[in-house]
């Protein structure tokens, strides 16, 4: 199983407190996904994050419905937290989020994406073609929605 990895890293207005608040409440998963993955959370009620709390959505990929169980593993507020898929469409999906104080007063937010596809020669292809493609644009959206919701202070990273 190839693993590949996601970087991102985008500086905000706000304290790494203010800006972990906002990444730590799931429902703003909602509002920082793109409309063309139909993204909803499942879970019923509100959700307490912390180290173990099972997190479930239902989202469309290229039209095709799925559900994505996520736990969340470590939780280290107002600094880090870890998410990984139990059930969706990776063979591995590890999504680590940090926060850090840039000194200027606000907040250095770094996105590190493990994934692997899974099947085998066929998920390589996939990999190439459409996978790599698809999350590009996923967290391009994402970091223009974060920075409309949160503030601006610098322009995200390139994609690496």
């Amino acid at each position: 199983m190839d693993v590949h990895t996601l970087r991102r890293e985008q500086r905000l207005s706000g304290s790494p407190q203010s800006v972990f608040a906002f990444f730590s409440d799931a429902a703003n998963l909602e509002a920082i996904t793109p409309p063309m993955l139909g993204f909803r959370i499942a879970t019923p009620g509100s959700i307490e994050m912390r180290t173990g709390t099972l997190i479930e959505y239902r989202l469309r990929v290229h039209g095709v419905p799925m559900r994505w169980t996520t736990a969340i593993r470590e939780w280290e507020p107002p600094h880090r937290f870890v998410d990984e898929q139990l059930r969706g469409p990776y063979a591995l999906w590890q999504h680590t989020h940090t926060f850090q104080d840039d000194g200027s007063g606000g907040t250095l937010m770094s996105d590190v994406v493990r994934y692997a596809i899974g099947f085998g020669p066929l998920g390589a292809v996939a990999q190439r073609l459409l996978v790599r493609r698809d999350l590009d644009a996923i967290f391009d959206y994402r970091a223009a929605r974060v920075r409309e919701l949160l503030g601006r202070n610098a322009a995200p990273t390139p994609a690496v």
